[in-house]
């Protein structure tokens, strides 16, 4: 580095004990970047008989570096003369490739749980897959695409879940994992347009979903069919009855329905017990009280909100649009000021988003330009890392298990990306 350069003053800090160095104030080159600075911490680090080199990544005032020292100090304003606080992290690795599981259509839907994958798809079945990507059943029961598929309890035996269907109803299933044998033990009827999304609340005792006829609707989770009522109406033959009683399925009703929104709804997630918040094709996401069966807040988009996610960790939400940004709301915001940040980088809608469930400051999305992004709201300006593979539009992403990033597509995929994310990010200040 030339002589000449100016120079900046320092002082690093970190939240990884094992990576500490002394916090005492460094001269630095201002043309420094994050290489330099990262082998600056690595050589400080191998005076105390470190072994090795680790890539790390520098924060100023809570954001990403990723420019120039002196082009920070230009951007921000901020005179080379002041003394800069500069955070470090390990950085992360780059989620790899995994495993890539083949649909007989387009995947529209997917989640994982503990073990297993449920996936949704075009030609009318729901799929379970080991978390390891082995097939374990393709189930038939509905007449259109499914849409929406959510996990519900589980305990030593069975798992229950949820699908939702183009054909304008839900099933609830009851899967025996030992003998691998699912059981559908009600039809959700109500709604009167494709149900397009789903989901279970904390409890695991109801579930509420959205539709394409623009209504919110809330159902009992409950795998007794007592409360169900029986499809018979009555006007079939005595012989027909019979012959159709063991295998007939029972209705289940709304237990509440709410309007609002004056095109479908397109997501929908849970706040906490009683708050749940939607997005829809209207331009808004909207915020519902459930015990007070009313909205209690609306978002105001200018294009269509295709999916929202919340993290109880930042008790924030990212929402995907159709105008290829990614948004950042704090639903608490009473100011007006509810976008937080925009994360600008994909070239199609932006049709699904999920954040991390053990890291509060990342999440991942997904969209028609064919790529999954992993996104971090340190560094709103550049995602950290593209998981490329689709060779069709990204329909939908999953982050359910911390260690597996997931999307369905157009070319009847379901990609699956290891990662293995740093404890430093469960650190919620």
């Amino acid at each position: 580095m030339a002589e000449n350069c100016p120079h900046v003053q320092v002082k690093f800090f970190t939240k990884q004990p094992t990576y500490s160095v002394p916090d005492s104030p460094f001269s630095v080159p201002a043309n420094v970047g994050i290489t330099e600075l990262s082998s600056l911490i690595n050589g400080l680090l191998n005076e105390e008989d470190s072994e090795g080199g680790v890539d790390f990544d520098f924060l100023i005032d809570g954001e990403f570096l990723r420019v120039t020292l002196d082009v920070y100090l230009e951007q921000k304003g901020v005179s080379t003369e002041d003394v800069l606080d500069i955070e470090y992290v390990e950085r992360q690795a780059a989620p790899k490739p995994e495993n890539s599981l083949l649909h007989d259509d387009w995947v529209s839907c997917l989640q994982a749980n503990t073990c297993y994958i449920l996936s949704g798809c075009y030609d009318n079945t729901a799929r379970l897959w080991s978390s390891s990507g082995d097939s374990l059943m393709t189930i038939p029961g509905h007449t259109a695409p499914v849409k929406c598929v959510a996990w519900m309890k589980e305990d030593d035996d069975t798992s229950s879940f949820v699908t939702g269907s183009h054909d304008q109803t839900l099933l609830v299933w009851v899967w025996q994992r030992e003998r691998n044998e699912v059981d559908c033990v009600c039809t959700c009827r109500g709604h009167a347009g494709s149900v397009d999304c789903v989901a279970v609340n904390q409890t695991q005792d109801k579930f509420c979903t959205g539709s394409w006829d623009k209504m919110l609707k809330l159902w009992s989770a409950g795998l007794d069919r007592d409360t169900d009522v029986s499809d018979d109406d009555g006007t079939e033959s005595a012989s027909k009855r019979k012959k159709t009683a063991e295998t007939k399925v029972h209705s289940r009703v709304p237990m509440l329905t709410l309007s609002g929104h004056s095109e479908g709804v397109s997501a929908i997630v849970w706040l906490n017990s009683q708050e749940v918040c939607t997005a829809s094709w209207d331009h808004t996401i909207r915020i519902w009280d459930l015990q007070e069966a009313k909205q209690s807040a609306t978002l105001q988009g200018s294009k269509v909100f295709f999916d929202v996610s919340y993290s109880p960790l930042s008790q924030t939400l990212v929402a995907a649009s159709a105008d290829r940004h990614v948004r950042l709301y704090d639903p608490r915001s009473k100011d007006g000021a509810v976008v937080k940040s925009s994360f600008t980088s994909h070239n199609g809608w932006v049709i699904g988003v999920a954040w991390s469930p053990t890291n509060q400051y990342e999440f991942i999305s997904g969209s028609h330009d064919s790529i999954m992004k992993l996104w971090d709201t340190r560094s709103p300006k550049a995602p950290l890392y593209n998981m490329e593979g689709h060779e069709d539009k990204i329909l939908a992403v999953d982050w359910s298990l911390p260690e597996l990033m997931m999307s369905g597509g157009a070319d009847n995929h379901l990609k699956i990306f290891k990662y293995d994310s740093k404890s430093e990010s469960m650190d919620v200040s």
